[in-house]
């Protein structure tokens, strides 16, 4: 127990693209550094933390530092590391931001309380009214790679047509999803070759618009060109972007926009509306495509040349995953969050 020098704290019980960047990030933390892993959905590759052994950790004092990292990605997990702080928990606190929007007031206090702040981009530094380390997202390179053969791969799902084109998430206004609906409603009867897949939770809150759109769908006589599929595996997501060619990043309102990375590292051609980290991420007409948020007649023009000449798709997912490998590699991130915990110690 005195060993252990970072704390990885999930606290969310719903899974999130927080939950997705922890679990890709944590294992590798943890072959450097003594980490641990403190609630659901743990990895493999990094050792759990029960909530007696975080007890205990008030009575045993960390061997090498003064402190540990509690490092934090929500609100909740910034309370629970203030109040264990509080209580005597020897714990230095650093919050990992993605935000792009001012941060309510109960945020803002909390961020000001915090040791280290890391922000996922410039523009989320911009919202956080204290000094930031800028640290980029990385990807899982080996994950999210492109099929040997993308047509076998897509022919296997048994959909209609040659291609796939797919948006995942989790499925909410924010995040666009009647955007590329009322895009495909538009365009897949122009082409036949494509069917479309929408990936990702469901939950009760949503069921309204879901039904909403499913509705216009099968008004279309398109519900078999247009598949909801539910919140799959996380096991199973890498393989369904090696099945489509086309992403879609729609969302109105994001904070980096992983999936973006993801769909890329795989070799998809990106279509991304200008939100989150898209326009750091993608170079417009060479490593995807971008389009204003919130526009369904502009996203729709942005899709419809790709389907309307498939044979571009490649090029740019190929120019789309050197992009990635060059500067979203999950191993220049972890050394750069180290580097934060190194300056934390270093300055106790």
């Amino acid at each position: 127990m005195d060993e252990i020098e970072v704390i990885i704290p999930n606290l969310s019980f719903r899974y999130s693209g927080g939950t997705a960047v922890n679990r890709t990030i944590a294992p590798l933390i943890a072959r450097k550094r003594d980490a641990v892993w403190f609630g659901p959905d743990a990895p493999e590759g990094i050792a759990r933390l029960s909530i007696l052994d975080l007890l205990r950790l008030r009575f045993q004092p960390p061997k090498r530092h003064r402190a540990r990292i509690w490092h934090a990605r929500r609100n909740d997990e910034m309370v629970v590391g203030l109040l264990l702080k509080w209580l005597g928990w020897r714990f230095a606190l650093i919050f990992n931001s993605a935000g792009q929007r001012r941060h309510t007031a109960f945020t803002r206090f909390l961020i000001a309380r915090m040791d280290e702040i890391i922000a996922t981009s410039e523009i989320s530094a911009s919202f956080l009214e204290r000094p930031a380390t800028v640290i980029h997202h990385g990807i899982d390179l080996d994950a999210y790679k492109p099929p040997q053969d993308r047509a076998a791969a897509f022919a296997a799902t048994g959909l209609p047509g040659k291609y796939g084109i797919g948006v995942f998430g989790r499925v909410r206004k924010q995040k666009g999803i009647d955007l590329f609906v009322a895009a495909m409603l538009r365009l897949l009867p122009k082409y036949p070759d494509f069917t479309a897949v929408i990936v990702g939770l469901i939950t009760v809150d949503n069921a309204p618009f879901v039904d909403r759109l499913k509705a216009d769908i099968a008004a279309a006589g398109l519900s078999h060109r247009i598949r909801f599929l539910g919140e799959l595996p996380i096991q199973e997501v890498p393989a369904w972007y090696q099945r489509i060619s086309i992403y879609v990043f729609a969302s109105r309102v994001e904070g980096f926009g992983l999936t973006m990375l993801e769909a890329m590292a795989a070799g998809n051609a990106v279509v991304a509306t200008r939100a989150g980290a898209a326009e750091l991420v993608i170079e417009d007409g060479v490593t995807g495509v971008l389009a204003p948020t919130g526009d369904v007649d502009a996203l729709s023009a942005s899709i419809e040349p790709l389907m309307r000449e498939p044979e571009r798709i490649e090029g740019i997912g190929e120019r789309a995953r050197a992009r990635v490998m060059d500067a979203f590699n999950r191993d220049r991130e972890v050394a750069e969050i180290i580097g934060v915990y190194r300056k934390i110690w270093a300055d106790e």
